[in-house]
């Protein structure tokens, strides 16, 4: 229908007293159209069109004046006039683009109602779906008053006497559902859109496999076949992510993000990203490390040995041109090869203290490496449950120092030292950097910190209240990544360096049943390494190794089990090459040969023998226990309409039914209040001795105050800093770099950035 045709159809617009709320009179009119044509349709989906575009426009005219007034009070919180972004400006855009959606949705019925092919039933429910979500975000407006009252002038985060529990208790009649359903995502932009409905599927479909029965081939196999379901039911997928969100634990959130770390996905950078001349893996030896501070003096740098004791810490090294005494392996010198560079980069990456590595954040890293032609290590802590705090942070301060040391083999004179992170990495490069004031050792020379948390707490902020409708970061998954690296069970403090096997899950463990011979013999049958591929340097080699028993005296364990069987049948047509893991040990990945097609998986040949193979097969199933939980996961009992009901082989249909609850249920526990913990609670001696600052957020990420209030302190205490928001793009938007054109550009802003630190 032309755009004459359209205005001639639906009723006339009437501009309000504000031009900002022109669209929402835009979608009452278009809803008042739309109501009268279907009041004489008598069949049940005409009546409920009918009743959902009533519906409609009772909750605009309902959220318009909370809307109003949220707006107003908004501008008082910014960083600064040229600045603008905090939670309530969030909360109001969002708002914004639920209309805007509801003005699309009402419009397309209002030009397709006539025709023949007019799908009744689908426009109802995403009518129906529309009116829910608005109605949602009125509850939500309707706390963020309370919030109001609670924030003295400017301060996001209200004193101690409020608390996080008094606001969630009512939270729970917000209808979390509708915002992972039909209007997924409608809050961010186009491209983020297709992207995080693809993710949500992915979740709702790996929940099968976690929590589904028999073995793991088949568990992947049957998720693919069902996995489709949850493109066709939007209403099953929002049900099964909230449950899982406000019912899964810990590992769950860490087993789904590891899934970044396959093989499949870890090709991705390969292939999309620009090439670079040096991609390896660094093991870092605990070792005595004596730095030399900028007076001269020498200092002894601690070694990491909370909770099990020293253990190597691995990195990531890539560089996107070759440089003096730079460790390559080229074995010939290479011509043309560029001076020590100036400056170093030292990056800790992003995955809520639980999960992913400098492997899976390559996506952005090598394009950072080749815009800035600046060496890049990224340093692959130990991640929690198994290694809560402080164990992190002394291996981010214990990395650092040992770069600076050693910044000739990066092909650096490291005159300037550039901490940069995303998320949970850059609340470790904030506690690196204290922790060099505290103990005297030389500071960066510039932090980048990328939409990061500086107070490690539920603190009832409105950003923090983004997280009720957030795909990636759903407000149980935040909970949850929080209590396993700040809460570690009591019993953990007794831990020692005896219990490193057990603590390191994949990384060592899988490795038992190899012996020396074995990886001799692998070694020996490795092809030849491009430029740009996963290699371990041979001088930090053997602090890697743990004197393995030899290969005679590997026990028999019997039979391999079907999800043995299998990956050691796949080693047929693969070759296994190093790569570390989410703790940050070596292990062994698959590496296609030329030949090999893509969906080998389903074509497994005959198993041939039971040699290195099938050891390997074994060391790789580990592996893969680890990542998707071989053995059929339980969620504890819940309780529903009354009963108790423990999940056992009927799981995944009770995980459907389960009812929501209050995100209140899940804060029984308390967070110390750390500074090297929580960065905002350092003292003002401290924080105005940091290095000149650079934060990028993102307007609709949870942490936008803890953004936003901490630039703030920054500022008031002298310290040169800078703050950009950025409007559609969701937290951990680097990681999609290379598959959003905003994320694109928000990635380039972060580039230029860390270029303005160099050069300051």
């Amino acid at each position: 229908m032309r755009d004459s045709e359209e205005c001639d159809s639906c009723a006339p617009c009437e501009v309000t007293s504000s031009p900002v709320y022109v669209m929402y009179q835009v979608l009452k009119d278009l809803c008042m159209n739309n109501a009268q044509f279907f009041q004489q349709d008598e069949t049940e989906n005409g009546q409920r069109l009918h009743a959902g575009f009533l519906a409609l426009i009772d909750q605009v005219d309902m959220i318009t004046p909370m809307v109003d007034e949220v707006r107003n009070v908004a501008p008082q919180f910014d960083f600064d006039e040229d600045t603008p972004g905090n939670g309530y400006r969030s909360f109001v855009s969002t708002v914004d683009m639920c209309v805007q959606h509801g003005v699309k949705l009402s419009r397309l019925v209002c030009d397709s109602r006539d025709s023949f092919l007019f799908r009744k039933s689908f426009y109802m429910r995403e009518v129906e779906a529309c009116s829910h979500l608005l109605a949602s975000l009125g509850t939500c407006i309707t706390h963020l008053q309370t919030l109001i009252s609670w924030n003295t002038e400017g301060q996001l985060f209200p004193d101690e006497q409020h608390s996080t529990e008094v606001l969630l208790k009512h939270v729970e009649d917000i209808n979390m559902y509708c915002f992972y359903g039909r209007c997924l995502g409608f809050q961010f932009c186009e491209s983020m859109r297709k992207i995080l409905k693809t993710i949500s599927i992915c979740m709702a479909s790996f929940s099968e496999i976690y929590y589904g029965n028999g073995g793991l081939l088949a568990r992947a196999t049957s998720s693919v076949w069902t996995g489709g379901k949850y493109l066709l039911d939007p209403e099953l997928r929002a049900r099964r992510i909230v449950n899982i969100s406000q019912h899964a634990s810990v590992n769950f959130c860490k087993s789904f993000w590891l899934l970044a770390e396959t093989e499949l996905m870890g090709r991705l950078p390969g292939m999309v990203c620009p090439a670079v001349a040096v991609n390896k893996v660094i093991a870092i030896p605990p070792e005595p490390l004596v730095h030399m501070a900028p007076d001269g003096s020498a200092i002894s740098v601690p070694i990491p040995t909370a909770h099990f004791g020293p253990a190597p810490i691995m990195a990531r090294f890539l560089s996107a041109v070759t440089r003096e005494g730079m460790i390559t392996d080229l074995k010939e010198h290479v011509p043309n090869m560029l001076p020590p560079s100036s400056g170093l980069i030292i990056h800790c990456h992003g995955g809520g203290f639980v999960a992913q590595s400098s492997r899976s954040h390559e996506i952005y890293l090598r394009d950072w490496a080749c815009q800035l032609k600046v060496p890049i290590l990224s340093i692959d802590y130990s991640l929690a449950p198994q290694a809560p705090f402080p164990r992190a942070l002394e291996e981010t301060l214990y990395a650092y120092c040992w770069a600076i040391n050693n910044a000739r083999i990066m092909g650096s004179t490291a005159e300037k030292v550039i901490l940069v992170g995303d998320s949970a990495g850059a609340n470790l490069n904030i506690g690196v950097a204290m922790k060099c004031i505290e103990l005297g050792i030389r500071p960066p020379s510039g932090l980048f910190l990328a939409y990061v948390p500086v107070l490690v707490s539920i603190v009832p902020s409105p950003s923090r209240l983004l997280c009720l409708m957030d795909p990636l970061l759903p407000f149980g998954f935040m909970i949850r990544c929080m209590k396993a690296y700040a809460c570690p069970p009591k019993d953990d403090a007794s831990r020692t360096s005896s219990d490193t096997k057990t603590l390191e899950g994949s990384g060592t463990e899988s490795f038992e049943e190899v012996s020396e011979s074995d990886l001799q013999e692998l070694a020996a049958h490795k092809s030849a390494l491009s430029n740009g591929s996963d290699t371990l340097t041979s001088v930090s080699l053997t602090s890697l190794q743990s004197k393995p028993e030899a290969d005679e005296s590997v026990e028999d364990n019997g039979p391999p089990t079907p999800t043995e069987q299998n990956m050691s049948e796949l080693l047929e047509k693969y070759v296994l090459d190093s790569d570390t893991d989410s703790e940050g040990r070596m292990i062994p990945v698959l590496r296609t040969e030329p030949e090999v097609e893509e969906n080998v998986l389903f074509e497994l040949p005959p198993r041939q023998d039971l040699g290195l193979s099938s050891k390997l097969g074994r060391a790789v199933g580990n592996i893969a226990s680890y990542v998707t939980g071989t053995e059929p996961q339980q969620l504890p009992a819940v309780i529903k309409q009354g009963q108790s009901m423990s999940l056992g082989s009927e799981s995944l249909e009770v995980l459907d039914s389960l009812m929501q609850r209050s995100p209140s249920d899940d804060m029984h526990f308390t967070i110390p209040r750390d500074p090297y913990l929580s960065p905002y609670l350092a003292s003002d001696e401290v924080l105005k001795q940091l290095p000149p600052t650079k934060i990028v957020s993102v307007q609709l990420d949870p942490f936008l105050d803890d953004c936003v209030m901490f630039a703030k302190k920054l500022r008031k205490l002298g310290v040169v800093v800078s703050l950009d928001v950025i409007d559609g793009l969701p937290h951990g938007f680097l990681n999609f770099s290379q598959l959003s054109k905003e994320a694109r550009s928000g990635s380039n802003q972060c580039v230029k950035r860390i270029q303005e630190l160099l050069c300051m």
